[in-house]
């Protein structure tokens, strides 16, 4: 029974550890993307801390999660990330990119 629990928490550490890594691998968006300059804007004079560093290297809390918004959503999406992350359905991606950026209320 032991080996058993064992076993369970390698996987769900590998797991953890997988999507972590994951966050960390965002693509950036392309150079003078307007959704994403959009995001950056809007979010710094909606929420406060977003000029703090984030935990993804060279990337502000709000670049880092305007980029986790703008990699979340569907390729068609074409509104406002920040007005999309307070949403219903938006909410579940919020918290995603909450957590990647460490920027939470």
């Amino acid at each position: 029974m032991k080996s058993r629990s064992t076993l369970a928490a390698l996987v769900f550490l590998f797991a953890a550890s997988a999507s972590v890594h994951a966050a960390d691998d965002y693509n950036r968006p392309p150079a003078g993307d307007a959704q994403y300059k959009q995001c950056l804007t809007y979010s710094t004079t909606v929420y406060e801390g977003g000029n703090a560093p984030s935990p993804i290297k060279g990337q502000t809390k709000a670049q880092a999660w305007c980029t986790c918004m703008w990699n979340e959503t569907p390729d068609d999406f074409k509104g406002n990330l920040v007005k999309f992350a307070e949403t219903r359905k938006g909410k579940e991606t919020n918290k995603l990119c909450e957590k990647h950026a460490d920027w939470s209320e």
